[in-house]
């Protein structure tokens, strides 16, 4: 499938927005001065400008508490509990009531939605078809109209090429991203970008298998089974041979974009988005997972499991093999890490086509990984985008990242970097440093001060370099929100979603087959040759964006 985690938005220059911000002042100073019934002269109008040089939220840190939700289940951490958030509430005077879903997270959003009644912040995946509906519900506030009447400073620190890029057509932009990477960017940090996207084994285990190639179908299924009869049981549980990201309504990550780049498949062809879904290659090899679980080798926790279930699992080792994120078994890889080495999970070689090409691995993009929005029931405009502008200044990353100077991070040769004691410690969940709150973080900024890479994660991030691509014209491409484009890409998603494990448990090749044409003509009826058009032309808005920027 076409879905990812990204959605293009129309943009319109930038240009206007800077031009007329930059001196913009509070929403008084456009009101003509009421004139006297007298004869004197009106009294003069006092004004306060705005400094677009200036940080706004330092004028004003009295206490005031946020609600902010974070649309992932998994998302744990809570605001006040350690080192890091206590310092900012303390020198911002913002504190937050972290909000998350306790179960599906598209029915908690429908449900604010359809309510209206929305926390102050909102954090999504960039790719969640509710960013659009927010938007076009009217449920969010323009960040822009916001920083004209209240903080201008926001267009002094923000990247100009990624408020361009979540521009919408009526001029305004919504939401700012993290983990985001501009083509500047690129150029300032490409050589340091790895991809999160790895396929990764269980390291005692591979090596004791004697090191199987599994990059052919033949090679895969037989190291699978090797590795079930060999390793039957981990700690008394059943090993599970093969491991992807959580089974959603819309389908599965792994088995999508993150299959078809292991394979190369072009996303293009001749200025044309080519349908990497109906690939031989891919079909292929959806079929080679389809003859692993009539071989008994996949898991029927596979199906079932989310984020908790799998973190635990691959803590024991319980898993082989993994078409996963790299990033979403690194805390659990640094704990094994500390009592055995080899059990960890490594990233080898894994499916490839026929030609047995090297992958073409999604990098950082500019749509980024998570979108954050201000709602229109926040409780104070002025100090919300106060502090999402402090958040993407370079002193609110640092503060995000480094923590507190003297408790978790010092200046030490005349560079600001984390403390052995922190790096070391055991208990470091209390300080609430790094990647704890990563709902607005500049990945770029903070590779400047992140610690010399050390194992596990060194040979992981190694792996994939030079197999690392630029994908951002491809990102941002479909429809959402309740344009007729959208409701049909909706549908489509979970036409997908419900036949993926259909497929994968099919009976046979034919039986497959079967499945898998009758879904193609079900998509043709619901109108994807609407979303087709739909992503073609944002597909040529991207390229004009990114060769602009």
């Amino acid at each position: 499938m076409l879905r990812k985690m990204r959605k293009a938005l129309t943009v319109v220059t930038l240009v206007g927005l800077l031009g007329t911000t930059a001196a913009c002042s509070s929403a008084n100073d456009n009101k003509p001065a009421t004139a006297n019934k007298g004869t004197e002269p009106p009294a003069a109008v006092e004004t306060t400008k705005l400094d677009p040089n200036a940080p706004g939220w330092k004028t004003d840190t009295k206490p005031i508490k946020f609600d902010w939700y974070v649309n992932f289940s998994w998302f744990t951490s809570k605001w006040g509990e350690d080192n890091t958030s206590k310092y900012i509430t303390k020198k911002t005077g913002v504190d937050l009531n972290l909000i998350v879903p306790a179960g599906n997270e598209n029915e908690k959003m429908n449900t604010m939605i359809a309510s209206g009644n929305l926390p102050d912040f909102i954090t999504l995946d960039v790719g969640d078809p509710n960013v659009q509906k927010l938007i076009d519900s009217g449920l969010v506030l323009p960040l822009n109209k916001l920083a004209d009447e209240y903080d201008p400073y926001l267009y002094t620190i923000a990247d100009p090429d990624k408020i361009s890029w979540f521009t919408q057509e009526d001029g305004n932009f919504y939401g700012y991203p993290n983990s985001s990477s501009s083509p500047n960017d690129y150029k300032k940090y490409g050589e340091q970008y790895t991809s999160n996207q790895t396929f990764l084994v269980r390291k005692d285990m591979y090596e004791a298998l004697g090191k199987p190639e599994m990059r052919t179908p033949e090679g895969f299924l037989n190291a699978l089974k090797a590795a079930k009869e060999k390793f039957p049981e981990v700690d008394g549980q059943p090993l599970i041979p093969l491991a992807f990201h959580e089974f959603g309504d819309n389908g599965n990550y792994s088995l999508e974009d993150f299959l078809q780049n292991f394979l190369a498949i072009p996303q293009q062809k001749d200025g044309k988005l080519y349908d990497r879904s109906t690939d031989p290659e891919y079909l292929k090899w959806l079929k080679v997972f389809r003859k692993a679980n009539e071989m008994g080798l996949l898991s029927k926790d596979i199906f079932i499991d989310k984020r908790p279930q799998m973190d635990e699992k691959e803590v024991q080792g319980r898993y082989f093999a993994m078409l996963y994120q790299i990033a979403d078994v690194g805390v659990q890889n640094a704990a094994v890490y500390k009592t055995d080495p080899d059990k960890i999970y490594i990233p080898i070689d894994g499916p490839a086509n026929a030609n047995l090409d090297q992958p073409t691995l999604s990098g950082p993009g500019i749509s980024g990984w998570t979108i954050t929005l201000i709602s229109k029931n926040v409780k104070d405009k002025k100090r919300a985008i106060e502090f999402m502008s402090y958040m993407i200044s370079e002193e609110g990353q640092k503060d995000f990242c480094l923590g507190e100077k003297g408790v978790t991070y010092d200046t030490i040769d005349g560079k600001d970097q984390f403390l052995e004691s922190y790096l070391t410690a055991t208990d470091g969940a209390k300080y609430g440093a790094e990647y704890t709150y990563w709902m607005m973080m500049d990945t770029n900024m903070w590779l400047g001060w992140a610690p010399p890479t050390q194992e596990p994660y060194l040979s992981t991030g190694q792996w994939t370099k030079g197999k690392t691509y630029n994908f951002s014209e491809f990102t941002q491409l479909t429809p959402g929100g309740t344009s007729p484009e959208g409701v049909i890409w909706t549908k489509i998603q979970q036409l997908w979603g419900k036949t993926l494990p259909k497929l994968l448990m099919s009976k046979s090749d034919e039986d497959f087959d079967q499945l898998y044409n009758k879904f193609l003509k079900d998509r043709d009826n619901l109108g994807y040759d609407k979303v087709r058009t739909y992503m073609q032309t944002k597909y040529e808005e991207n390229l004009k964006k990114l060769n602009k920027a």
